[in-house]
């Protein structure tokens, strides 16, 4: 052992083989700044790389250490909680350190660290506003997080217009009886619309200058000054995106996840983890509280609930029901099929129009469609296949202009069927654009509103107005919709997904959240299939029943999280390669390999593994194995690792 002060780092590089601590000799020069955490530049491979140093010690195993190049700051960016939390990131789902610490450390902005650090003033006490407290369970969570106790709840919010954005209030109320017992809390949420109105009542409540917020939008200095503020000390109260899951707090008291189900907060990049999963980690790592809520409820957090590891604070089905908007599907029974024979087929059964005019008597009405555009793609009337360009066979769009190619732009001869050669066509799908047309020429005295992504409209008054938008970008309502519409369905339970019925049950809660109760006669009308499991979740709004249900028909036909799934795509070779070391994994089996790419100069191969959730680390760390020691002897061919993908 070589007496020594020496640096153990981690080096941002991110290949499986290379995904270890490296020792690195500290200078004469360096020995006071050189700490854990600290940013640092080392010599790697005979380049210049950035690293993280982990840990300082007196003695190593090489006998001849290379020095650190340089400290590039003395700020700690990288806490022991954070690393610890990071490392377990990387190994859950097949990832590297460097993988996972480039999401939760943002950039370095030199001129931030050199700033003058502003004062911040401690948040201020705040009376609870009685949201959480009114669920049953709700007041013993708030009493055990002022008393400092590590408590794990899941809540299930009521979807109706009632208390001016009450899950901002309920949330707040378990940041504040945090704060009181001197701890600091991260709040993550999945978009800078939640954000921004979430720091808002923080503004309102705690104070302004209590809290910072971390997200992407900020820019790479007002994010990194807001890090520093974090990382020093300076704020308890963090909100952002899901790369605040990482936030690196004093003394954590608390994590809340807002619409834990949204599929925003998955990461996009490798390792593509999602913060759900992160905060139950970190929860478990730094023994801290931690709140999963929404209007819906995930299988994940279901399978959580059923083993006792998080405490559901949720209404009873029918208080749910009392305090709800009436929800109904068109046309779902006998009397309505009697007077309108052609409902159920219809587009916009009778059945829409009534729920419309009463709903337009009080206020505006609302009217989901799931795709954006006039007409996303056009079909033959006669054989019913895609309308296609006779160009380049990219399909047709249609407009109001006529057909549109997005690669050779609109059509110039008439077109006809290449299978059928009949030129008549039809619309399958119906765009918001087509809808409002169809609506506006229905109600022409009525002011019609159209919001999507890229022309988002942020809120509507209470005048009568019929606002028609994509899932997501529904405007706020100053006083609540009378009523709302969920057209079309079936296309967004009919998607090739596994999340397909979870996903559009938690979108159509959401829309229930913006219309005002019954008892002020508000109506939410779905258009589509009655016998859809979604669906009749949605009459009963009984989101902790259908992802009970849920869960069940995971467990039966074990798909995530009743088991580990993992993706490896990459040559045949490797794959097969591969069996050596997911075969050992008690429970393991395997789907494929199955050839994903013919065309490409290498063929692309996929195989698919799962095993119990139990062997799942054993599982994923064999796979990295199998990926890491084919770079370290570069055998050809991209290999990439995906742990249950979305």
């Amino acid at each position: 052992m070589n007496e020594v002060r020496v640096a153990r780092v981690a080096v941002d590089v991110p290949l499986p083989h290379l995904d270890r601590v490296f020792d690195y000799a500290i200078t004469e020069a360096q020995a006071e700044a050189v700490r854990p955490g600290v940013r640092v530049r080392v010599r790697f491979a005979g380049k210049l790389r950035d690293a993280w140093v982990l840990e300082v010690a007196d003695s190593t195993d090489v006998a001849k250490l290379a020095p650190l190049e340089r400290v590039v700051s003395p700020e700690v960016v990288l806490t022991d909680e954070v690393a610890g939390l990071i490392r377990a990131v990387a190994d859950h789902w097949g990832g590297t350190f460097s993988d996972v610490a480039r999401l939760a450390i943002p950039p370095r902005h030199a001129a931030s660290e050199a700033a003058a650090r502003p004062d911040r003033p401690e948040p201020a006490a705040s009376a609870a506003s009685g949201v959480l407290g009114s669920y049953p369970g709700g007041e013993r969570f708030l009493e055990g997080l002022a008393a400092g106790e590590p408590l794990r709840a899941a809540w299930t919010l009521v979807p109706v217009f009632g208390v001016p954005e009450g899950w901002a209030e309920g949330l707040l109320d378990a940041v504040a009886a945090t704060l009181e017992s001197g701890r600091g809390v991260v709040v993550v949420v999945p978009d800078g619309d939640a954000l921004a109105h979430l720091a808002a009542r923080c503004d309102e409540r705690f104070g302004a200058g209590s809290h910072t917020t971390l997200s992407a939008e900020l820019g790479p200095a007002a994010r990194y000054r807001n890090f520093l503020a974090v990382a020093r000390g300076d704020v308890r109260l963090v909100l952002g995106t899901r790369a605040a899951v990482y936030a690196p707090v004093q003394d954590l008291g608390l994590v809340v996840v807002w619409d834990e189900g949204n599929d925003a907060l998955a990461e996009p990049r490798a390792p593509y983890p999602h913060a759900r999963e992160v905060a139950a980690l970190r929860a478990g790592m730094e023994r801290c509280g931690l709140l999963l809520a929404g209007y819906g409820r995930t299988a994940e957090v279901q399978a959580l609930v059923e083993k006792h590891w998080l405490v559901p604070l949720a209404h009873e089905a029918r208080e749910v029901r009392r305090l709800g908007p009436a929800v109904r599907v068109a046309s779902h029974d006998e009397r309505a099929q009697d007077r309108d024979p052609a409902a159920r087929a219809a587009r916009l059964p009778h059945d829409v129009f009534g729920v419309m005019r009463s709903g337009l008597a009080t206020g505006p009405v609302l009217v989901q469609v799931p795709r954006a555009g006039y007409a996303p793609a056009m079909a033959c009337q006669g054989c019913r296949s895609l309308a296609r360009c006779p160009q380049c066979a990219r399909p047709l769009r249609g407009e109001r202009s006529g057909l549109v190619c997005t690669t050779c732009g609109p059509l110039t001869e008439p077109w006809s069927c290449q299978e059928c050669q009949d030129t008549r066509l039809r619309a399958p799908r119906v765009g918001v654009r087509r809808t409002a047309e169809e609506l506006g020429r229905a109600f022409p005295q009525v002011k019609v509103v159209q919001s999507w992504s890229g022309h988002v409209v942020d809120d509507v008054g209470e005048e009568p107005a019929l606002v028609l938008s994509t899932p997501g970008a529904e405007p706020r309502a100053s006083h609540g919709y009378a009523a709302a519409i969920l057209m079309d369905t079936g296309l967004l339970l009919g998607r090739p997904d596994l999340r397909a019925a979870e996903e559009a049950l938690r979108r159509w809660l959401h829309v229930c959240a913006l219309v005002r109760p019954a008892s002020q006669h508000g109506t939410v009308m779905a258009v589509g299939e009655p016998d859809a499991r979604a669906l009749q979740a949605l009459i009963r709004l009984d989101a902790p029943g259908f992802a009970a249900r849920e869960l069940a028909e995971r467990v039966e036909t074990r798909f995530p999280p009743a088991a580990r799934l993992v993706q490896l795509d990459g040559p045949r070779a490797a794959l097969d390669e591969a069996e050596s070391a997911w075969r050992p994994v008690p429970g393991a089996e395997h789907f494929g390999p199955v050839l994903l790419d013919d065309e490409a100069d290498e063929q692309t191969w996929r195989l698919t593994v799962r095993c119990p959730p139990a062997h799942g680390d054993d599982l994923v760390a064999g796979l990295k194995s199998v990926v890491a020691e084919r770079l370290a002897r570069k055998a050809p061919g991209a290999m990439r690792l995906q742990v249950d993908p979305v």
